[in-house]
């Protein structure tokens, strides 16, 4: 059997951990990067879609989020139609850091596929976008309380 999780997972794991190191001196600390990043792109996002766009629960979604908004990376404000929705948008401040962000996204990208053709690089995120969905159908399922059999 291939195993491919345990290469991805330890890719993950040191991608995650440089950027955290890195991302210290814009005050940002573990993963909120990606929260900065996820909501410069999808400006006015709300809280469930982020969730559902980084795949994690709707409690670590709220504290990252509350953290965020605390230390002025990212702005809450009511949907112009719907007040009781509260949509997502980067501030000023998270304006500033997601140029970095970017730059440092762009860069472990370039270290990652150094040696890789053109085609190579685009057959690899096409594998890779196969296994995130065929993944996604489980962490759909798991996440409305079902248990999957194995």
């Amino acid at each position: 059997m291939v195993e491919i999780l345990r290469e991805i997972g330890m890719i993950a794991r040191s991608l995650d951990s440089i950027a955290n190191i890195e991302f210290k001196e814009c005050n940002l600390t573990k993963g909120q990067y990606l929260y900065v990043i996820r909501i410069y792109e999808n400006s006015g996002i709300i809280q469930e879609e982020l969730s559902d766009m980084i795949k994690v629960d709707k409690t670590t979604i709220s504290r990252a989020v509350k953290k965020l908004e605390k230390d002025g990376f990212i702005e809450k404000k009511s949907d112009e139609e719907n007040k009781k929705i509260k949509r997502l948008y980067v501030s000023k401040k998270g304006e500033e850091v997601y140029d970095f962000i970017k730059r440092e996204n762009d860069y472990s990208n370039e270290i990652a596929l150094k040696g890789f053709s053109k085609r190579e690089a685009e057959e690899i995120e096409k594998l890779l976008i196969k296994v995130r969905k065929n993944v996604e159908k489980d962490w759909e399922y798991v996440k409305k309380g079902n248990k999957r059999k194995y």
